[in-house]
């Protein structure tokens, strides 16, 4: 999608342009703009052209240029050459704040991440506050990808002299004639966070303004189209059927099941189509998020803007105790189940539900959750996203249960999946094989999401943790070339350097923290306890200041509060429940005051896929912490610690120096 500001002209127009005229194009251009935007406008148009006058190269300007994946505009873009320059107004601050600094690196990093004619060039973020005191002479600091760190100015001839004497802007490869259209049109390829596609989505933007486009990424529009010739036929045949849309992790099945919501939502009020998620974490930071930005947008109380988003996502939870002993059919049509592997198999919702009170209950999720959309006479839609290889707590039935509930309880049901279904990473023991084999499935290779959406720097990151866990280190590491020169990937012994790594990767607002497996007690030495549950909206969203956010590096988040969410930059701490000896993983809980063997296969799984989990929560790059251990300490032992490390170096992993 080609980019756009309010005001967009060859800057020898704009000199020439009176200022009310600019202005009046601003207030058309705009919708419910105030008085106070209107002067602010005006002051940046006098400081602007007074600091441009005597620019003797070619430029184009624009004003409130808009970044799609943040869903802000950026006060004014310059494009001098083949450089560009991002200016932040503070009209009337005296102060550089840290979080408009923040805002100006954060348009420059969109813009060289997501948008092609900027992956080349250098970027300049720059911030104005025109009541601070005035500042030395800068030198822009370019990092390795031609974004410089924020600099600072106050005047118009600060900016002048800014933009005159910076003579070490990195060279920008050919074409040196870069138009302002061709630049402009270049195409622009986000990947938001899922928390940034449910406030888009819920602002019923479409999913296509905040998405990428490119040929990789397609397959998520093509899975979204698949989704609706089902319902639209199983509405018009009056027949019902369960979809399983599966991918790699980060491929984007939760903003496919949440974009699928919200268009059958909107355009189809009479389905009552929801998203569902067990994903109690996921839920609670989607709503605050989205109940935040309605506040803030708005300017309503938080209480109020709560409970509007309420319906958007629901805890399916909540939703199976409301239809437990009752007849009639739900509301809904259209039921979107998150997570869907992670749905307990008979014995685990059994006691579960029987403790609360519900004695009568005895049947799997899954199959209860069908028979509830089966009380419907005519048609019904359930779609299950699956994530492979994700199945971390004791009872997640995994895809096996949905598919013996549907061989055993429900024939009639028409099922639709790819051919990737039967796949180790959804079909893993004989029973799952044997209940795959009992049903017969339509099959769509667009139900299957094949590219990560997530790890943008890194499409192969999935396949890579693959390799480590699965004890494949020579794929591991021929894997790791292909990603390592765009996703930074580090190992240490020291927890110290880990935290200082991801210091000094993350930039702008980029979010950073440290994560550990649910199993990982013996890390208290290192003041990292992971029974002490985190506030996941608070971890997840509040900024730098904030001692319980994730930025402070204090609280560690385990598989269970990361799963379906993702940071910028994380610090994997890996302790010795997962260990690597003879040539192989081991696997241990800690009880008491020892590690304990562990024997069943399926917690030997769910320990694996935790570290999977932990490995593939990062969008940018990650740094693994492995212990020194401690001789003295029987149960942190250096050689529970020792061969992991050197398997890890082994799968190509590059050790942090001093």
């Amino acid at each position: 999608m080609p980019l756009v500001g309010y005001f967009d002209r060859p800057l020898g127009e704009f000199l020439s342009s009176p200022t009310t005229s600019i202005v009046g194009e601003l207030t058309t251009a705009g919708t419910g703009v105030d008085a106070a935007q209107l002067g602010a406008w005006h002051e940046q148009i006098v400081f602007l052209k007074s600091a441009l006058a005597g620019l003797q190269r070619p430029a184009h300007i624009y004003f409130e240029f808009f970044i799609p994946r943040m869903g802000k505009r950026a006060d004014v873009v310059l494009l001098i050459e083949n450089t560009i320059v991002v200016l932040e107004f503070k009209v009337h601050s005296e102060v550089f704040d840290t979080a408009a600094r923040d805002q100006a690196h954060d348009y420059a990093l969109d813009l060289k991440n997501f948008h092609h004619g900027s992956h080349l060039l250098p970027i300049i973020p720059v911030l104005i506050a025109t009541s601070a005191p005035q500042q030395d002479k800068q030198v822009a600091e370019f990092a390795a990808d031609k974004v410089s760190s924020p600099l600072r100015v106050s005047s118009s001839a600060e900016l002048a002299g800014l933009l005159r004497n910076n003579q070490n802007i990195p060279y920008a490869p050919k074409p040196l004639a870069l138009t302002a259209s061709a630049w402009a049109e270049s195409g622009y390829k986000p990947t938001p966070t899922i928390v940034e596609a449910a406030q888009a989505l819920y602002r019923q933007h479409s999913v296509g303004e905040i998405t990428r486009s490119d040929a990789g990424a397609q397959n998520l529009f093509e899975t979204n189209k698949a989704i609706d010739e089902v319902i639209d036929d199983a509405k018009a045949q009056s027949f019902k059927a369960i979809c399983f849309i599966t991918g790699v992790p980060g491929a984007g099945k939760t903003l496919a099941g949440l974009n699928i919501a919200t268009e059958r939502a909107d355009a189809h009020a009479d389905e009552h189509a929801t998203f569902l998620s067990g994903n109690g974490p996921l839920v609670d930071v989607l709503r605050e998020a989205l109940a935040r930005d309605k506040a803030q947008r708005e300017n309503v109380s938080k209480k109020s803007a709560h409970q509007a988003v309420q319906a958007f996502v629901q805890n399916i939870h909540h939703f199976r105790n409301t239809e437990i002993g009752r007849e009639k059919p739900p509301v809904e049509r259209v039921v979107i189940f998150d997570e869907a592997q992670r749905a307990w198999d008979n014995e685990q919702a059994t006691k579960f539900m029987q403790k609360r009170g519900f004695t009568e209950f005895n049947t799997s999720e899954p199959e209860f959750l069908i028979s509830v959309m089966d009380r419907h006479d005519d048609w019904s839609v359930i779609v299950c996203l699956i994530g492979g290889g994700q199945e971390i707590n004791t009872g997640e039935a995994g895809l096996s249960e949905w598919l013996r509930a549907l061989a055993e309880s429900f024939p009639n049901w028409r099922i639709y999946g790819s051919n990737r279904l039967d796949d180790p990473d959804y079909i893993w023991d004989d029973e799952a094989k044997s209940n795959f084999a009992r049903i017969r499935m339509k099959q769509d290779e667009s139900l299957h999401l094949k590219v990560s959406v997530r790890s943008f720097r890194a499409e192969s990151l999935s396949a890579f943790v693959g390799h480590v866990v699965e004890n494949r280190p020579d794929q591991a590491r021929a894997t790791l070339e292909q990603i390592r020169e765009n996703y930074p990937i580090a190992l240490t012994r020291s927890l110290p350097s880990s935290r200082q790594w991801l210091r000094d990767h993350a930039r702008g607002s980029e979010r950073y923290g440290l994560v550990a497996s649910s199993g990982a007690y013996r890390l208290r030495p290192d003041g990292l306890n992971v029974k002490a549950k985190i506030d996941a909206p608070i971890w997840f969203l509040n900024d730098k200041l904030d001692i319980r956010s994730s930025f402070y590096m204090e609280e560690v988040a385990t598989e269970f509060d990361v799963q379906g969410l993702e940071l910028d930059w994380i610090g994997v701490c890996w302790d010795a429940d997962l260990r690597y000896s003879n040539g192989q993983f081991e696997y241990y809980r800690f009880k008491g005051t020892r590690w304990q063997s562990v024997r069943k296969d399926q917690a030997k799984l769910y320990l694996k896929n935790a570290y999977r989990v932990l490995m593939t929560r990062a969008r940018q790059g990650v740094v693994i912490y492995i212990p020194q251990g401690n001789d003295k300490d029987h149960t942190r032992l250096s050689k529970y610690y020792d061969e992991t490390f050197g398997y890890l170096q082994m799968c190509g992993i590059p050790v942090l120096q001093g």
